[in-house]
């Protein structure tokens, strides 16, 4: 893997690591789970990803990129105890490593010689699947079923990497331009409250909404 996308990688594992164990310590979690809440966001999709291309589970084999996380959301539990804008710190957070995991899970499957299609795909499971599992380890709603323009972000993202990197891009630009293409999108909708609209309302709503995001 190129030293961008692997500085990326490492980068991503890091972010929602991070993200992971902010939301884990707002339900009032013990340094154990925000460990693991942690960990599981951190490597949550990229597990499902090597599981659906057949693949042996990276971290198996090579378990830096848990411990990496470990550290991270052990560091993260110390957070906790400021106050002030937590849950934007932790919103931003998990929208980096959207945007990260989205490059990296696409690079992978077109490495693995997988369609366009396919790699936008797991571009975009890489990057929900860990926040999926955080949510449902917080008993949150996940943000992929709320109207939050999430998953969209990632598999846009995904799909320029996967087209950029085949027609011509180098491989480090195509990767910067989707990271920054599904993070602005993903940033877009969270500073102008943009998401999607439940049955009865248009498909696309813009301002804040009371029922956006629930607690399950």
């Amino acid at each position: 893997m190129p030293i961008v996308l692997s500085a990326m990688n490492y980068f991503g594992d890091i972010v929602f690591a991070f993200s992971g164990a902010l939301v884990a310590a707002r339900r009032r979690t013990d340094i154990l789970g925000i460990v693991l809440i942690g960990m599981a966001t951190g490597i949550g999709g990229g597990t499902l990803r090597d599981i659906i291309l057949g693949h042996p589970v990276w971290w198996v084999q090579n378990p830096i990129e848990l411990v990496l996380c470990a550290i991270t959301a052990f560091l993260a539990y110390f957070v906790k105890h400021v106050p002030l804008g937590r849950e934007d710190l932790a919103e931003w957070a998990d929208a980096v490593g959207l945007a990260t995991f989205a490059v990296v899970g696409a690079r992978v499957a077109q490495q693995d010689g997988a369609s366009l299609v396919v790699v936008a795909f797991l571009g975009m499971m890489t990057a929900t699947g860990g926040g999926v599992i955080r949510d449902l380890l917080t008993q949150t709603r996940p943000m992929i079923l709320s109207g939050e323009i999430y998953a969209t972000a990632a598999l846009i993202g995904a799909a320029s990497y996967a087209i950029l990197s085949r027609y011509g891009v180098d491989h480090p630009v195509a990767a910067l331009l989707a990271f920054a293409l599904a993070f602005v999108i993903r940033g877009a909708s969270m500073l102008f409250h943009i998401r999607f609209g439940v049955m009865g309302e248009p498909i696309i709503t813009v301002g804040r909404q009371p029922e956006a995001r629930e607690d399950a």
